[in-house]
């Protein structure tokens, strides 16, 4: 199951995991963030040993929504070793975040 990322916990459960973290900016509202959801929920079982997988509700956690500059939903930030390293805007198959997760996993 994906983390629940919030303005508390980000520090500790993504910039200091020392993992690759792979984090879903996603609202209530958003249509396109439900039809993701499924997605990010299997790739946080598939890589639970070797990937931070977490969603963060933009509208209950602003401070690292705009630290990031999300502007549109859903938005998927990859981070490793406290650095953005990759980012993918959009509803997108799952083959798309898998293949930007073993890029930088290696």
């Amino acid at each position: 199951m994906a983390l629940t990322l919030t303005d508390g916990n980000f520090q500790n459960e993504v910039l200091d995991s020392g993992k690759l973290a792979v984090i879903d900016f996603w609202a209530v509202w958003c249509g396109p963030c439900r039809m993701l959801a499924p997605t990010i929920e299997a790739l946080a079982e598939d890589y639970k040993d070797q990937v931070v997988v977490g969603k963060m509700d933009v509208d209950q956690n602003p401070e690292v929504s705009q630290k990031f500059g999300i502007r549109s939903l859903p938005t998927v930030l990859f981070v490793k070793d406290g650095e953005v390293v990759d980012k993918q805007v959009g509803a997108v198959p799952r083959s798309v975040l898998e293949k930007k997760i073993q890029e930088h996993l290696s």
